[in-house]
């Protein structure tokens, strides 16, 4: 694990128990309960995939703990409308504070401007941040292999299914993606596998990691790459190998209009027809 994931892990820790004390995990999971339906966030990528268009998971994300500020003029609606029209099939919204300037209001800020399923993208741990999500209205939360032992992954994965989120599972190679076939289906939703094409060790990037990924995968489960994805001919490469769907952001994140930059990079042949 690296250095930087191991220091954000601590400081979430940290955080959800300072939320913990101040609103405790019964009330928090009697308010996600009675929240109104998820949207399908793997339904939504399925269905792109099925018609033979490219599912793309689009990331709202203001910084990063490596390249600081993204985007200083950072406007979570916009930024989800533009995606929209863009051709996006879900939003990832980042909404951790301390290393990425993230917040809970971005997400409910760009899932009120669209009809699209938005990921909480945030470093989950702790029962508490999967009801917290639902509660602030995420279609889908993310679980990082690398940062859980099994019980734990299981545990919140389950939690988040029968909460009636969608999970999204993201590995960064052979063995974490077995780790994350044995999770088992709840409430009749299967998590959807992401593999990350970045490094954890080394920060390289390589879209061979995704590629040599998807030959563990069973018929009919989703895979999505993410990471690296910034050219065309990275987009050509990885349909190529039978990957449909593709979570970017900071390519788009540099852009004036990220969803013209969406649109130009995914579905470049509509624009020449």
């Amino acid at each position: 694990m690296s250095t930087i994931l191991d220091t954000i892990l601590r400081r979430k820790r940290e955080e959800v128990a300072a939320r913990r004390a101040r609103l405790p995990l019964g009330e928090l999971e009697a308010r996600a309960a009675a929240m109104p339906p998820a949207r399908g966030f793997a339904a939504a990528l399925a269905a792109r995939v099925a018609a033979g268009d490219a599912a793309v998971v689009a990331e709202v994300k203001k910084a990063s703990p490596s390249k600081g500020v993204i985007r200083a003029d950072f406007d979570p609606a916009a930024i989800a409308r533009s995606y929209e029209a863009g051709g996006a099939a879900c939003l990832s919204v980042l909404t951790d504070a301390d290393f990425f300037q993230g917040s809970e209001a971005f997400l409910q800020q760009a899932r009120a401007a669209c009809a699209l399923p938005v990921l909480r993208k945030d470093f989950t741990v702790d029962p508490w941040q999967v009801a917290e999500a639902r509660v602030i209205g995420a279609d889908a939360i993310l679980l990082i292999v690398a940062a859980l032992d099994d019980a734990r992954l299981h545990a919140l994965a389950a939690q988040g299914m029968e909460l009636g989120m969608d999970v999204l599972v993201e590995s960064h190679d052979a063995a974490e993606l077995a780790r994350a076939l044995r999770i088992p289906g709840v409430a009749g939703r299967m998590p959807v596998l992401g593999v990350n094409n970045r490094d954890l060790r080394t920060f390289d990037v390589s879209l061979d990691t995704s590629i040599a990924l998807k030959a563990m995968l069973p018929p009919g489960r989703l895979l999505v790459s993410e990471s690296g994805i910034a050219a065309p001919g990275d987009v050509h490469r990885l349909r190529e190998a039978g990957i449909g769907a593709f979570l970017v952001g900071e390519a788009f994140m540099r852009e004036a209009d990220p969803g013209a930059a969406l649109h130009r990079l995914f579905f470049p042949a509509r624009d020449a027809a």
